[in-house]
């Protein structure tokens, strides 16, 4: 039936084991290994955990097929996905779960589990019932194949929490010592198992909004932006052969990557929508359009460019790809979405590179100081989506409060409160 998507595959070994099903991981790594089996540098298949347990999984019924389209104002690339060669629940089928451990040819571990996601909960040792959390289950996992007497693993976690690597470690050999489990296991986990710490960088927006772009009916279709960058700490591993469709770069430290990435693309988001949202601007790809808020933005962006102690060249590149992102008109982002918990938001990517311009330069950086009385006017005027307390505070204190509030920010910002008045009480909107 043409109408439908093709339910034909190639036969290929299970080498991956990929907790998560959702269409971020399906738009960010399934897509690079589709690419790398299209062109004959790998042969390997996913086979996905997957944490939501009911029934059965919708993939299945396309026989875990699925048409992936990346797009933005210059690029457009539809590809179809066969790679990911089936799927187990894992709380349904703990049995055969476990025994995924069992394969010599499998080892890689890629996750994005966004609900429960990388968290040690204390829970008694299994033995016929799945735990609840990742690392819970990943521990019953990696101890099957330590049973079995096989190599160790790749564990390539994708979860956007600092440090997710080495988070995940230590929760494993936590549960290892929980239940007892011998000590040799813990040599295994330390030792035979590489557990990488990431930074993934990928807006993938799910299910496209117009019609018929296919010639066949796909109820699984993906669609992302066209820009991706994956940076691995580590040395660069043969398990692992993705990077040239992957945007991965192999790098001694996450950590200059990961300030970048919130400095820049985090703070710009949060320092512009604000402002945004007091103009009754409705999605960053309007921002962009608006001569108000843009240059505000740009602004912005210098002044958080002159604070980084970071490559300069390589950073305002990164920038310019922000830019470029912004104004993708293929993904369709919510001013009021990102809004959401501003002010903690704030405080983490924007505020350091405010108290790192000041260092710099002995004086407070303009436009992001504007963006500082805009986010105070926003929750005085606006209709902020935060914690009750933290509304209440922005609501009715005055400014100086406000900025002397150490709770809020982390420090006493009250030195600021003079230029931030001006800002706020200034008709120039």
């Amino acid at each position: 039936n043409m109408n439908c998507i093709s339910t034909q595959k190639p036969t290929r070994p299970t080498k991956i084991i990929q907790f998560g099903g959702g269409v971020f991981l399906r738009g960010f790594f399934d897509t690079a290994l589709q690419k790398a089996n299209d062109a004959g540098t790998y042969c390997g298949g996913a086979l996905i955990v997957r944490s939501r347990t009911q029934g059965r999984d919708p993939l299945a019924e396309q026989n875990f097929n699925y048409t992936h389209i990346a797009r933005d104002a210059t690029h457009s690339e539809i590809l179809f996905v066969d790679s990911v060669v089936g799927s187990v629940s894992a709380a349904e089928e703990y049995e055969a779960f476990l025994a995924l451990a069992e394969n010599p040819e499998t080892d890689v571990i890629i996750s994005n589990t966004t609900e429960a996601g990388i968290v040690y909960t204390p829970c008694p040792r299994p033995t016929d019932i799945c735990p609840e959390t990742f690392p819970a289950k990943l521990t019953a996992l990696l101890y099957r194949r330590f049973e079995k007497g096989l190599c160790g693993m790749l564990i390539i976690p994708c979860e956007l929490i600092e440090g997710n690597g080495d988070a995940l470690r230590s929760a494993v050999l936590a549960h290892a010592a929980d239940w007892e489990l011998p000590s040799e296991f813990a040599v295994f986990v330390r030792e035979q198992c590489s557990f990488c710490n990431t930074l993934v960088d990928r807006i993938v927006a799910g299910r496209p909004t117009e019609e018929n772009l296919l010639p066949y009916t796909d109820t699984s279709c993906n669609t992302s932006e066209y820009f991706q960058l994956f940076i691995i700490e580590g040395e660069e591993d043969a398990r692992f052969p993705f990077a040239p469709y992957a945007g991965i770069r192999w790098v001694p430290s996450v950590a200059p990557y990961r300030t970048l990435k919130v400095r820049i693309l985090n703070g710009a988001h949060t320092s512009m929508i604000p402002y945004a949202l007091l103009l009754g601007v409705e999605s960053v790809g309007d921002c962009m359009k608006d001569s108000r808020v843009r240059a505000h933005l740009e602004g912005c962006l210098e002044e958080i460019l002159a604070s980084l102690d970071a490559d300069p060249e390589e950073s305002r590149a990164y920038a310019r790809d922000v830019i470029t992102r912004f104004e993708n008109p293929y993904i369709h982002h919510k001013c009021a979405a990102i809004s959401l918990n501003s002010v903690s938001k704030f405080r983490v990517r924007v505020l350091p590179s405010i108290l790192a311009y000041e260092e710099k330069f002995g004086k407070a950086p303009q436009h992001l100081l504007r963006a500082l009385a805009y986010l105070i006017s926003f929750y005085k005027n606006g209709t902020p989506g935060d914690a009750e307390d933290t509304t209440a505070k922005m609501k009715n204190g005055n400014i100086a409060e406000i900025l002397a509030d150490a709770a809020l920010w982390g420090s006493d910002l009250s030195r600021f409160a003079n230029e931030v008045e001006n800002y706020a009480n200034s008709s120039e909107r």
